[in-house]
This record gives C-alpha cells, structure tokens and sequence, in this order.
C-alpha cells in the first residue's frame, strides 16, 4: 500500500464528515465569540475533529464497526445505541438539517423564505433524494469527488476575499462567550454529529485499508490514524477559516443561523453572483449528505430488520426527513442539542474505554457501570438543554466535580468503571477476553 492511499482515504473521510454542520456551526461561533474567538475555536476542533477521529481509530478494533463496540456494554445496547445513532446522524437531525441549510443558503438569499417555500423545496428536494438513493454509488462517489473539492475551493476563495473585502472589527462576544469561552467552544463542537457521525463512518475507513491489503490490529489502526490526520487537518483549516469569517461579519448585521452569516459574506464580498454561487456548492455539497445518510440508514435497518425491505426504509427516512425538515433551521438546531448533549458523553466514554480495555481485560461490568452512570448524568443534562426545571436535581448535581464546566458526567464514569472492576474482584476476577474479539 502506498502513502498516496492512506492520504486519498483522508480526504474521503473528510468528504464523509463535511456536510451541513460542518458550514453553519464554525461560522456561528466566530459571528458569536468575538475577540474571544481563539479559545472558543479551540474547544471546538477538540470536539469537533480530535473525537471524531479517535472515534474512527476505535472502530479499526472491531470486525463488525460500532454495532460491535457498543455491544461490549450489552449485545442489545450495542444494536439500540447503534440504531439511535443512525436515527440522529439520519431522519431525525442531520438529513433535515442539510437540507434546510441548502435551502437558507441557496434559495432564502433569492426567493420569499416563507414556510411555503420551503415546502415546495423540500418536496422537490426529497423527491431526488429518494429517487438518487434507489441507485447512488456511481453518482455519490463521482459529484463527491467533484464536489469536495470545488467547495473547498470556494470556501478557499471566500477566506481569501475576506482579508480584503470585509471590513468589519472583532467585537465583544456575546454573554456565553463571556465566560469560559473554551469549555463553550467545546460543547458547541457537539452539534456538528462527527464523533456519532464517526461510529458509522469508522467501518468504511477499516474496509478500505483491508481491501488494499493492510493486515494486523497495529498497522491497520496506525494507518488509519493516518488517514485520520489528513482529514484533521482538512477539518482543522476548514473550521478556522470559516469562524474568522464570522468574527468579521459581527459589525455587518444581525444573522439568525450559520447558513444566514456565509450567504451575508458572500453577498458582502461578491454581491448576488458570490451568493449564486456559494448556494449552488453548498446545496450540491448537503445534497450529497443527504444522499450518503439515506442509503447508510437503508442498509443498516435493511439488515437488522428483515420485514423491511431497503426501499421501504428509504422511503421511510425521506418521508420522516420531509417532515421535520418542514420545521424550520433554527427549530431542527434547538431540538437536537439536547440529544446530543446525552450522547456524546456516552460516546467519549465507549471510545475512551476501548482503548484502555485490555487494562481491565474487556470487562463488560467495567463498561456498564460507566455507561450506565454517565447515561444517567447525561440525561439530567439534556433535560436541562431540553429546558426542563429541576431546582432539586441541579442542587445535587452542583456538588459534582467540573459541574461549572458541563463535564459532571467525567467523575461519575470514573466511579462506574471503579465499581465494575470491584465486582470484577469480589466474583474472582474473570478473564473477560473470550467473546470479546477484535479484529
């Protein structure tokens, strides 16, 4: 295998995680964060790149992907949790969000943005979505090899411009920014998906580098954090360049959404031609996702569930993905971060106790006391993120160390894990390997 390989392999799982979240969110925070953007840009590549790719070193372990990771917790955790991942990476968050971000950066910058609008857009839109993910090898992977590029391109060109063209001064951040700006950088690196993303990417990585002939649990995951860095540094880049856009755009107007602030500095630095154009390369660039995610929940579901036929679950996923997408960008973003605030903790532990899980010899009591407590803290956050009130809980909840810092959950996991190793101890201590392969 030769090093032009493992860099192709990168720029293919850059392409994979580039999508809607990946535009609307750095550029968000920029607009957001203000003079103190570095920290805040900071937290969000540790959460938003570093953890993604860790997450798809993991899964280099395991023959069967995430399905096989989780289940260490449980066979039936490991096909729920799964399940819930293409559920969030599909209909219920990512597939409506690309959508609508094509339709605010790509149509509202032309046309009436009415609810009307975008229910025709969305019909049309979902329509070749289904009819594309009938039969999408051959076109994804050939408008992907176009595509990333030529947006890369363009969002090349709009960092560019803005060096020249956007005069705005770096403002005072808003009030969450005020504070710990880092620790905010990092919780917003959630909302791009890429680490849950990464548990049902992972196995298209590992399934590359096998069918190229890599042998060996230590090549095939040294490789594949290989191609992990190239795609770090594509996402890295990607992620600076577009914030400090949005530092800029804060004296240019109010914006509602990340979609709103680029079409603005498009239109700022280019008039109507640099908007046609930057909607045209986003809308193709979120099409595609929607596509890739359509067909990755075709054939996962397909699978699992026999009396499903694959075009059943597709019709299924763009009747659902319609639907919410009808709801509006900013409604699909509040509604998404409470789940995503309870599992992303509970993805970090899983990818954190699978490399350490030799140490404890793959014990399965060592990883449910630490799920089972951080799905618990994990909860409590996202009914808060959710907005529900619970004076009682929070006072409790305060007295956990890194509280203030929206990391309760790291100390309870920690515990989980001491008293799985505990009952380990007092049943005699087992040899838990057997049954517990890797790849």
């Amino acid at each position: 295998m030769k090093a032009r390989d493992t860099v192709f392999i990168g720029f293919t799982l850059f392409a994979l995680f580039f999508g809607a979240g990946n535009l609307i969110y750095p550029v968000t925070l920029g607009y957001q964060s203000g003079t103190s953007y570095l920290p805040a840009i900071i937290g969000f590549v540790f959460t938003g790149v570093g953890i993604p790719i860790v997450t798809v070193a993991a899964i280099s372990f395991f023959k069967n992907g995430a399905t096989q990771l989780a289940g260490r917790v449980h066979p039936k955790f490991g096909l729920y949790f799964t399940s819930l991942v293409y559920l969030v990476i599909g209909p219920f968050f990512a597939i409506p969000r690309a959508a609508n971000v094509a339709f605010e950066t790509g149509v509202v910058p032309f046309v009436n943005g009415s609810s009307l609008t975008l229910f025709i857009y969305s019909i049309i839109f979902f329509i070749l979505v289904f009819w594309v993910s009938l039969n999408p090898s051959k076109l994804v992977d050939r408008v992907g090899q176009v595509l990333t590029p030529a947006l890369f391109l363009a969002i090349l060109g709009l960092v560019i411009g803005s060096f020249f063209l956007l005069d705005g001064e770096t403002v005072a951040p808003i009030e969450k920014y005020q504070s710990q700006p880092l620790v905010k950088g990092f919780l917003e690196g959630y909302l791009t998906m890429d680490a849950i993303a990464a548990l049902a990417f992972g196995i298209i990585v590992v399934s590359s580098f096998r069918e190229r002939g890599v042998e060996g649990q230590k090549q095939l995951t040294m490789r594949t954090l290989q191609a992990g860095l190239v795609t770090a540094v594509g996402l890295t880049s990607v992620y600076v360049a577009i914030g400090w856009i949005g530092t800029k755009m804060a004296t240019e107007g109010s914006y509602d959404n990340g979609s709103a602030i680029l079409a603005g500095a498009a239109n700022v630095m280019f008039g109507k031609p640099g908007t046609l154009l930057l909607g045209v390369i986003v809308g193709l660039a979120c099409f595609t996702t929607c596509v890739g995610l359509t067909v990755a929940c075709g054939q996962f579901f397909s699978k699992r569930v026999p009396a499903l036929s694959y075009k059943m679950v597709i019709s299924i996923v763009t009747l659902i993905s319609f639907a919410i997408s009808n709801i509006g960008l900013n409604q699909i973003i509040s509604y998404s971060v409470p789940v995503l605030v309870f599992m992303y903790p509970i993805t970090i532990v899983l990818i954190v106790l699978t490399f350490l899980s030799r140490l404890f010899r793959h014990s399965p009591n060592v990883y449910r006391g630490a799920i089972f407590l951080t799905a618990l803290i994990g909860l409590y956050d996202g009914l808060v993120a959710f907005g529900l009130k619970m004076p009682a809980v929070t006072s409790l909840m305060s007295q956990l160390p890194l509280f203030n810092y929206s990391l309760s959950w790291v100390v309870p996991a920690l515990v989980g894990a001491i008293i799985g190793l505990l009952v380990d101890f007092i049943s005699g201590n087992p040899n838990h390997s057997e049954g517990y392969q890797e790849s």
